[in-house]
């Protein structure tokens, strides 16, 4: 199971980048321990976490150097990206690309034309 000291020291931070994580990838919690789908998983939500605590140049969006200036790019989540479509591919492969639900097997519209099918 992934726990918040395997992402990083700062306790609080860690757990929220655990509980986004979740929102984004509910299968995150069923990978086996010490698993390929684990060790991927701890990579990017590490990722994620370093972004966080050190705004990394992918966050700049544009730099002076008279008077030095940085300007950061307005982002809505750190998950944004490649770090939403990397956890959800996880679970798309785990799921073996299939949808996860129920689904119906018949359509609704023969009930209301029966006559077409």
């Amino acid at each position: 199971m992934i726990t918040h000291d395997k992402i990083g020291p700062d306790e609080d931070l860690a757990r929220e980048v655990l509980i986004i994580a979740r929102g984004i990838a509910p299968c995150l919690a069923s990978f086996p321990d010490e698993s390929e789908q684990q060790k991927d998983a701890l990579a990017i939500l590490k990722r994620v976490y370093k972004d966080i605590t050190a705004r990394g140049s992918r966050f700049i969006k544009g730099q002076s150097i008279g008077p030095a200036r940085v300007e950061y790019a307005d982002i809505g989540s750190a998950f944004d990206g490649q770090p939403r479509r990397a956890l959800r591919a996880l679970c798309a492969a785990t799921a073996g690309g299939t949808a996860i639900g129920s689904f119906p097997t018949e359509r609704p519209t023969a009930r209301m034309w029966p006559e077409t099918y």
